[in-house]
């Protein structure tokens, strides 16, 4: 058993299943504070569940978090979990003000 695997609800979210991956993202999240990966994957979800402010919180948390490294993205490719949460963020900007 891997102990050091950190729930990401990567099919959840591929799935468009925002509130299953929600609930499994916030458990681990409790666990695992401030890890980058479950942040942005719990801001993603927020974000597809219409949760705009949640979303942000959480991308804020994901960027301003300790703890850096490089993450996979759904393409393949790899980026700095700290770059990754504010592209986000920046893409979230235009949803928040259009949802007031």
């Amino acid at each position: 058993e891997d102990q050091d695997r950190i729930e990401v609800a990567y099919d959840a979210l591929a799935a468009g299943q925002a509130q299953a991956a929600i609930a499994a993202l916030e458990a681990e999240r409790d666990r695992n504070p401030g890890e980058p990966a479950v942040l942005i994957n719990l801001g993603s979800a927020y974000f597809q569940a219409g949760r705009y402010e949640d979303a942000r919180l959480a991308f804020e948390a994901a960027r301003t978090s300790s703890t850096r490294y490089e993450l996979e993205l759904a393409d393949g490719s790899w980026a700095d979990s700290r770059m990754i949460a504010q592209t986000a963020l920046q893409r979230l900007s235009p949803e928040l003000l259009a949802s007031r």
